[in-house]
């Protein structure tokens, strides 16, 4: 039986609308410039005779132009201003900041245009442009393929390098070079705007500095995510993110009128290339044969920065949201890991924003590039030190800890980051007792076996994953007894901080699931959720960041591992940890049919979970 879903793609685009796009850049409000700064806007390429002081006081001129660049086998137009300071000249020259849009935006949304106004009024010169597929740019959307969407950045990096024109004919030759055609060039953006980063830093060496926030990985994982450590079948569907973002795409007509006709793709889908159509049919298809899902997870792991992070050298800051279920912590993580581990400077910052919640109105004191921020929060602090280091090349400034994590539970604004030579390492164990408690100590386990079972329908409640986006109530998380199994602590004898992913290590029962598992489909392979809530004294239950694992098992018959998501957050004295499993989640597809699964725990054979604690 197909796996249910309780609404519609139609139902969902039309409860998006077009709004949805521009907030996937960086937060702030549309219209906000910084406000110590004057700004001076033109059309025209000629240079403007203010001098130094003009550029002390943020003034630049905008200038609109457009690249043709051949990317992915087409001829593609692509639409960008260019911010430059006043005094900014061949004999002033200025390092350079390359941007573009979130999924859905364009050069011109208050996000991305955002991005040119802050960096140019802090002197250097910013080319911020409308992405492939989008804005008044034209080509498919090709997912920030290095392939396609990296090439045409590149293109863009040869006109701030001198060597090519804009359409107009027009040349850059004010900009640093650190040698013949080789500019000093940074780059900044979020969501989609953060992962062209690591695709253009892949293929064009001569990118000095990036900036990636709330980003992905793996599109693989981010899109159908697995959590257990086998991840050679796929996870499950995150069909409202998914389809949420691929309705955007098909949509460009309403958002974009008069459409290039590179951006029209008569075979297959609108407005993406044919590998991201079939992507997106196999995982609303519900069934994944292995002729069906090796493909897939091939495409969509070679548009992610896990298939070529290895040729990224550039120095990378990366930053991202503890509050988004699309990107979340695990992602930026698993980058992270691999630059450092081959020797490419990294860092990463865990702030409050992220998709799912605060990225159109940050907390107080967090990252807001609208509001001209950057001097006043810590994040943007980072980022104009990240950039004095490697675009301004000033040896001596501090770029930071390599680690540094927002906390919510901290009300000084100038206090809420900690920071950490590296992320915290698993350090706590806590074992699932058969009479449903979570204790401290094997000798505790009782022995006992429990049992749930899933329906047709989902029965379990984690998120409406667009709703932060577009400001709808999300009913709070809960589950549907006899759907899930819960196992939960003793009140906590002093403040618990957990600051990293926990893990899981389960053994599970589902002779249904046995019977069918080998199939060839990995549809039939059990479906089930993973998360952590914490209880109050009074009861009240709280889902941090709404986050849950979705498991597809590799093997009823075999313990596995589960890896939840990172999270940063404070379990307080008094406050009662509860680790869950459930059969569904109304935000992902779930199960083929109806597999009840039970969960034995004896002292010497149980599951265990473990705890990424601070200060232990």
């Amino acid at each position: 039986m197909p796996r249910s879903r309780p609404r519609s793609p139609l139902a969902l685009v039309l409860a998006l609308g077009a709004p949805v796009a521009a907030p996937l850049a960086l937060a702030g409000p549309a219209n906000a410039v910084p406000q110590t700064t004057q700004t001076t806007q033109t059309t025209q390429t000629t240079q403007t005779t203010r001098t130094t002081q003009a550029t002390r006081t943020g003034e630049y001129t905008v200038t609109a132009l457009k690249f043709t660049v051949r990317a992915g086998g087409r001829n593609c137009v692509v639409d960008a201003d260019l911010y430059r300071p006043a005094g900014v000249d061949a004999a002033h020259t200025a390092p350079a900041v390359l941007a573009t849009n979130g999924f859905g935006g364009s050069k011109s949304d208050g996000s991305t245009d955002a991005i040119g106004k802050a960096v140019a009024a802090r002197g250097y010169v910013g080319l911020v442009y409308s992405g492939l597929g989008f804005g008044k740019s034209g080509c498919l959307v090709s997912l920030d393929d290095p392939r396609i969407d990296g090439a045409a950045a590149s293109r863009l990096i040869d006109y701030l390098a001198g060597t090519r024109a804009a359409d107009d004919g027009t040349k850059a030759d004010f900009v640093t070079k650190d040698g013949k055609g080789d500019p000093r060039v940074g780059m900044i953006g979020g969501s989609y705007g953060g992962a062209i980063q690591l695709a253009t830093a892949a293929v064009d060496h001569r990118v000095d500095a990036l900036v990636p926030m709330i980003t992905w990985n793996d599109l693989a994982y981010s899109l159908d995510p697995n959590n257990a450590s086998d991840r050679s079948v796929p996870g499950a569907f995150k069909w409202q993110w998914t389809n949420g973002f691929y309705l955007i795409g098909e949509g460009q007509p309403l958002l974009a009128p008069s459409l290039d006709p590179s951006r029209v793709n008569k075979l297959t889908c609108l407005h993406f290339v044919d590998d991201a159509c079939e992507t997106i049919r196999t995982l609303n298809s519900g069934r994944y044969p292995a002729a069906k899902t090796g493909p897939m997870l091939a495409y969509a792991r070679s548009v992610s920065p896990v298939s070529y992070l290895k040729q990224v050298k550039a120095p990378t800051l990366l930053v991202q949201g503890q509050s988004d279920s699309l990107f979340n912590l695990n992602e930026a993580q698993a980058s992270y890991n691999t630059l450092r581990a081959q020797g490419t400077t990294a860092k990463m910052i865990w702030q409050s924003w992220g998709h799912s919640g605060g990225l159109t109105d940050p907390a107080t004191g967090e990252l807001n590039i609208a509001q001209g921020n950057l001097e006043t929060s810590y994040v943007g602090k980072r980022i104009l030190a990240w950039f004095d280091r490697y675009l301004q090349h000033k040896k001596g400034v501090d770029t930071g800890p390599a680690f540094a994590y927002y906390r919510d539970w901290i009300t000084d604004p100038n206090r809420t980051y900690a920071t950490a030579g590296s992320v915290p390492t698993l350090s706590r164990k806590l074992y699932l007792s058969g009479d449903g408690k979570l204790v401290d100590n094997r000798k505790k386990v009782a022995r006992g076996s429990r049992e749930y079972r899933n329906w047709l329908i989902p029965t379990s409640h984690s998120e409406s994953s667009l709703a932060g986006l577009i400001g709808l109530p999300d009913p709070a998380p809960h589950d549907t007894a006899g759907t899930y199994l819960g196992w939960t602590s003793e009140p906590l004898t002093t403040a618990t901080d957990v600051v990293g992913a926990p893990k899981a290590t389960l053994k599970v029962v589902s002779p249904r699931t046995e019977r069918v598992q080998n199939s060839g489909d990995a549809a039939d392979k059990l479906v089930l959720f993973a998360k952590l809530y914490d209880i109050a004294p009074d009861g009240t239950k709280t889902l941090v960041h709404r986050l849950v694992a979705p498991v597809r098992v590799p093997d009823v018959t075999r313990s596995f591992t589960v890896s939840l998501p990172g999270i940063v957050h404070r379990y307080e004295k008094g406050h009662r940890l509860q680790f869950v499993i459930a059969a569904s989640d109304d935000a992902y597809g779930g199960n083929k049919g109806v597999k009840p699964v039970t969960v034995t725990s004896a002292p010497d054979d149980t599951g265990v979970l473990e705890l990424p604690v601070v200060g232990e």
